[in-house]
């Protein structure tokens, strides 16, 4: 893990109210619920990474790429 995050008592109130909110949208199966964050957060991942990082460093190969060649 790279960053421990400290939540006070009402950050973590707060936290478990939209825990509960999210369950009971999936019937209150938490297991689907869990699945379905999974999923939610490997898109996020891929999005920030597409529209970010990968553009930036395809971009740093090329310009590596012609350097050697000239």
């Amino acid at each position: 893990m790279d960053h421990i995050v400290t939540l006070d008592s009402r950050q973590e109130a707060a936290l478990q109210a939209i825990a509960d909110k999210f369950i009971a949208q999936h019937k209150g199966d938490p297991v689907k619920a869990l699945k379905e964050m999974i999923v939610l957060n490997g898109h996020t991942f891929r999005t920030a990474l597409t529209r970010s990082l990968l553009p930036a460093a395809l971009d740093a190969r090329r310009n590596d790429k012609w350097a050697s060649c000239t």
